[in-house]
């Protein structure tokens, strides 16, 4: 029997509970916080022996113009991501994390309930897990092996590595078109919504939906939500669903870019890219109150991501910190 159950919130964090009882019987229950979805179109047409078609691909009708193609962007359903899994005999199971970030995270399990049980090594316990399926964390047993045994698992997670350091002396270079000129509308602790420790030190940039988003720093995308398609004020509605783009530094640190336009990434999960790079168009998805570019860079500290401070380059190659009111303009990055 599984329960599920979905809760928006801005941790990108997930807690599971597991219940197990020796005798068969499995409860899982699951609480998926901020994740992307899986894209989700319906096409609709009429070919020209009047037969309708209804598909979730892009038909090669389109190229038809004679052919009337109508699109229709359907809600999207959280993905979950990481998973604890049992693996070995019943009487004796360990078990192993699933990581499909093309990035670390840290995982900590722990009981929540248990009765004659033991675990090895003990819980609760935080594991740093690379992307794919971990090697066997721990494993439990019967404390008295001739009494039954029950016990409940819960573990949640935060992206990135604990030991990554942020280096403060990494060059950004504003996140746009060399072209283009920007005004930073919010910058770090800005009253609106950069309060919290995962946005105290975001950057907002009034950008027109559309605008070519660019990477202001090298790195591997670590996750992407691409298809999302509305925005609005209420933050109990749109605080998760925001497209976002998630590239993960070599010093461990992570840049979000978000409220990006539906369906238009240029880049996919576990692509390098490089400073500069288009990577996107500007939207105004999630909770939004305008077209804008949410910027942001973040590391994993106390199983939470928190924001840390950061520097834009000019032109001239001067480092300075962004503030609100400030055009940035764009340049070819050598």
């Amino acid at each position: 029997m599984m329960k599920i159950k979905y809760k928006l919130s801005n941790t990108l964090n997930l807690k599971v509970t597991m219940h197990i009882l020796l005798n068969g019987l499995l409860f899982i229950g699951l609480c998926l916080l901020s994740m992307p979805g899986v894209a989700k179109k319906m096409y609709k047409y009429q070919d020209e022996k009047g037969g309708w078609h209804y598909t979730d691909r892009a038909p090669s009708a389109m190229q038809n113009k004679e052919i009337k193609v109508e699109v229709r962007q359907l809600k999207v359903n959280s993905k979950q991501r990481v998973w604890l899994n049992q693996v070995g005999e019943k009487q004796h199971p360990e078990f192993v994390i699933r990581n499909d970030y093309f990035g670390p995270i840290e995982v900590e399990v722990a009981f929540s309930r248990y009765e004659n049980v033991q675990a090895t090594p003990a819980l609760p316990r935080k594991f740093v897990i690379a992307p794919g399926v971990s090697k066997s964390l721990f494993a439990l047993g019967a404390i008295d092996e001739y009494q039954g045994w029950r016990y409940a698992l819960n573990y949640r997670y935060s992206l990135g590595t604990p030991s990554a350091r942020h280096n403060g002396r990494a060059i950004y270079y504003p996140p746009f078109a060399s072209y283009r000129k920007f005004q930073i509308s919010q910058a770090f602790n800005g009253k609106f919504s950069h309060t919290g420790e995962q946005n105290k030190y975001a950057v907002d940039l009034v950008m027109p939906e559309g605008s070519e988003v660019h990477a202001a720093r090298a790195g591997v995308v670590m996750s992407l939500a691409n298809d999302y398609f509305k925005g609005g004020t209420d933050k109990q509605v749109y605080k998760a669903r925001a497209n976002s783009i998630r590239i993960l530094h070599d010093d461990g640190s992570m840049a979000i870019y978000a409220h990006l336009q539906v369906d238009r990434a240029q880049v996919y999960e576990g692509m390098q890219v490089e400073a500069g790079q288009l990577i996107a168009y500007s939207g105004n998805t999630g909770y939004s109150s305008g077209p804008h570019l949410h910027f942001a860079v973040q590391v994993n500290k106390g199983m939470s991501l928190v924001a840390v401070p950061f520097k834009f380059s000019d032109r001239q190659g001067k480092l300075s910190e962004p503030k609100s009111g400030q055009w940035l303009a764009g340049f070819v990055i050598d």
